[in-house]
């Protein structure tokens, strides 16, 4: 039986404790702020870059690994024989997932990419189904297959309050960025088929509470929920109160609360977070 190392990018919303937990090896991205390169995880924490982040002068550019270093990272890991299943935030919101493609035709061994369409927790919860499967000794083909799966069950909601850097980031039309500057627009996004999509718009906050309300109303509504995620960029998020409301509307269910990575913070801006779940 042939050994399934499991492999993700630093975008994946994981506690150190789970990375160890399920073995998963995780190749950092890089982030440019006023001219200085780091590396998420390693020369840099998430609290250290997003208080970087609000006081640069330039927005921060965030950068795929080197197709080199995947094919590194990739000989290592099959150096014994092993098989790597190598996943990756969507291709819609970074290169990581083409860089790892590339390197995996170079590579030495036997390398499986799997774009997962999603980033952060909503990534997560197929990394650590994936990473589950192996340790049972499952074949590629299985694993790949219940990625899929995961994903086609996940649901990613996001809140954004100050539209500057998805607009400064070209993640949003400028024309789209003029209106919502003048009139305090706040917007709810959702990330399906590996893009993302508005899905309301209003001004003020009562938009966001309202938008939240709604996610947690579903999700009290559903019950084959298996995890939670609640990712936010910095403290105004409120994610803790959201937490706690996921809390009392689906009871017993694991809700993990986390800042989130570069990638996801440069593009979202102040005060954004995300509600994720999976359901069976």
């Amino acid at each position: 039986m042939t050994n399934i190392k499991i492999v993700a990018d630093s975008s994946v919303q994981m506690t150190p404790e789970e990375v160890a937990q399920y073995q998963v090896t995780i190749i950092p991205l890089t982030v440019m702020i006023d001219g200085t390169v780091y590396t998420d995880g390693e020369t840099i924490t998430r609290d250290e870059f997003v208080n970087k982040m609000f006081s640069a002068k330039d927005l921060p550019q965030t950068s795929q690994p080197a197709i080199g270093s995947f094919v590194e990272q990739y000989n290592q890991l099959t150096a014994d024989g092993s098989q790597v299943i190598s996943i990756h935030l969507a291709e819609s919101l970074s290169g990581t997932v083409n860089a790892a493609r590339q390197a995996a035709e170079m590579a030495d061994g036997d390398v499986t990419v799997i774009d997962s369409g999603l980033t952060d927790r909503a990534m997560a919860f197929q990394v650590i189904e994936a990473a589950k499967l192996a340790a049972q000794g499952a074949d590629v083909d299985t694993i790949v297959a219940r990625a899929k799966t995961v994903e086609d069950h996940t649901t990613l909601r996001m809140g954004v309050v100050d539209l500057t850097n998805l607009v400064k980031g070209g993640r949003l039309s400028k024309a789209a960025g003029m209106i919502t500057s003048v009139l305090n627009i706040k917007i709810a996004l959702s990330m399906e088929n590996g893009k993302l999509g508005i899905l309301k718009k209003g001004r003020g906050m009562k938009t966001i509470k309202r938008f939240i309300d709604d996610v947690v109303q579903t999700m009290s509504q559903k019950p084959g929920i298996q995890s939670v995620g609640v990712s936010y960029v910095d403290e105004t998020s409120g994610a803790d109160a959201i937490a706690d409301q996921i809390r009392a509307a689906v009871p017993g269910v694991d809700v993990l609360v986390r800042r989130t990575g570069p990638i996801v913070a440069t593009h979202a801006g102040k005060g954004a977070f995300a509600i994720m779940y999976y359901e069976d």
